[in-house]
């Protein structure tokens, strides 16, 4: 209590003491809620086979390195303003920014991050529908004894009808709604209370049945032995640094607003910088974990040279899930149980981040409008809906449409393809830059020590601002050009 006193007393006298609407209970809760929007579907699969494919523990180490200078300054930056200003990113940014004597138009930052945000919910939520509509495939024993053309044929099946996926896209929105609705004690901190401690059980069972494959040693080595030869080449040096670079801060949900509005309903009590930490090293723990399920579960199988070897896993690993797993699920004992859990696995996943993306827009609406929260989440929802419906198109019957090819870099590019582009590869590098421009050159010096809570004679807020205010945009920067020109 005396620690709240004396913290409290130190904080700008124009920030607010509370969220109006409301705050996480504790430290734990507010952990569980930021760790949750991190792990997602993308985080999965995707640090896995980005492991796999750049070095192993070469990639891994590298991008510790990149977490320290830019996923984990961005993240603490977020949290800050967005407890110093207690709002949905936009307001907050925006009256921070006056109360310096900066002019309101940073909110635009805000709002980059809310439209990035609504932007990859309104694809995520197809993506997790795949997810959903494998759970029940798996589990009923659709893939035993099917071919690795028969994998791809059912994939190509799903995606191709637009029915089946507007149906999942619907469903996984509506669950994201209603936990949304309920606010955020009976609605995300009660579903976080819940799913994070599903999707812990429900990984640490994947990874005892991956254990006994009897190609554990094998799948992790691959996903980890340390590739030296990536260290003597420059281009592939090259390569593996600015996908660990990348990967270090899409990885953490940074530029779509959710731990800026996250950080808005933190206690005043909970130190951002350990939280942070803790929330960076459990979205690496959770990462690894998941490639230690995958790869031993293939290499059992004999399917390593279709995973890796014919194309299947692509830039974000929907091959590797959606049709070499399946395949492998299908051949092994108890496949079916198994199988059933991994997507429910991402299911449970996907949905801590969906509701992540979706609050920033909620948050603003019942400020702006003074609305109910039932009000925004079912606005926010329904955006997210209609322009789900353009991903969901560019599958099938709008897969020979390209909206700019005639502008070089957009050429082959679907609908799906562009938004992924605008939110993923330009709101959302573009956002952190702002961000960390905002938080070390806009703020003022002790406001942010302050709020920080670290001492100076530990170096900690020194190092911090040394690399928000420099490392990281730099960095930053040529995250954002390797983003559009890969």
């Amino acid at each position: 209590y005396e620690y709240s006193l004396q913290h409290v007393s130190c904080i700008q006298p124009f920030m607010l003491n509370e969220s109006i609407h409301g705050q996480w209970s504790g430290r734990m809760a507010f952990t569980l809620a930021a760790a949750g929007a991190t792990i997602g579907l993308g985080n999965i699969w995707r640090f896995p086979y980005m492991a796999s494919e750049y070095g192993g523990l070469v990639f891994v180490l590298i991008y510790l390195v990149c977490m320290a200078f830019i996923g984990l300054p961005i993240l603490m930056a977020e949290l800050m303003i967005g407890r110093m200003g207690r709002q949905s990113p936009v307001h907050s940014i925006r009256e921070l920014a006056e109360k310096t004597g900066r002019t309101r138009n940073w909110q635009i930052v805000g709002w980059m991050a809310i439209i990035a945000g609504i932007l990859i919910l309104s694809f995520y939520s197809v993506i997790a529908g795949w997810s959903m509509g494998y759970l029940f495939r798996t589990a009923a024993g659709t893939f035993e004894d099917t071919t690795l053309d028969g994998s791809s044929a059912i994939f190509g099946f799903l995606i191709s009808d637009p029915e089946r996926l507007l149906a999942w896209h619907t469903l996984f929105l509506l669950m994201t709604y209603f936990i949304v609705a309920r606010g955020i004690h009976r609605g995300l901190e009660l579903a976080i209370k819940i799913l994070m401690p599903v999707l812990l059980v429900l990984m640490l069972l994947l990874l005892a049945y991956a254990m006994n494959s009897g190609e554990f040693g094998n799948g992790v080595s691959h996903m980890l032995f340390p590739e030296t030869s990536k260290l003597t080449d420059v281009k592939s040096l090259g390569l593996v640094i600015l996908s660990a670079m990348g990967q270090s801060f899409f990885t953490l949900t940074l530029g779509a607003g959710a731990m800026l509005v996250y950080g808005a309903y933190m206690p005043a009590n909970v130190p951002i910088t350990s939280s942070s930490i803790t929330i960076v090293l459990l979205d690496t723990l959770f990462a690894v974990i998941g490639g230690m399920i995958m790869f031993p579960i293939i290499f059992a199988n004999g399917l390593e040279s279709v995973a890796f070897n014919n194309g299947l896993s692509g830039q974000y690993g929907p091959g590797l899930i959606f049709q070499t797993l399946p395949l492998a699920f299908g051949q092994m004992p108890w496949g079916n149980l198994f199988g059933g859990m991994f997507f429910l696995m991402l299911i449970v996943a996907a949905l801590t981040s969906s509701i992540a993306l979706l609050e920033p827009l909620v948050a603003y609406l019942v400020e702006r409008h003074k609305t109910s929260r039932r009000m925004a989440a079912s606005v926010g929802v329904s955006i997210a809906w209609v322009l789900g419906l353009g991903t969901i198109f560019s599958f099938n019957i709008w897969s020979g449409v390209y909206l700019l090819e005639s502008f070089g870099i957009f050429v082959g590019k679907t609908i799906y393809h562009l938004f992924d582009l605008l939110a993923s590869n330009i709101l959302r590098p573009l956002g952190g830059l702002l961000i960390a421009i905002f938080a070390g050159r806009v703020l003022q010096w002790k406001s942010t020590e302050d709020e920080l809570s670290i001492g100076q004679e530990y170096c900690g807020y020194a190092l911090w601002r040394v690399s928000v205010r420099y490392i990281s945009p730099v960095l930053l920067v040529i995250v954002l050009i390797y983003s559009l020109l890969k």
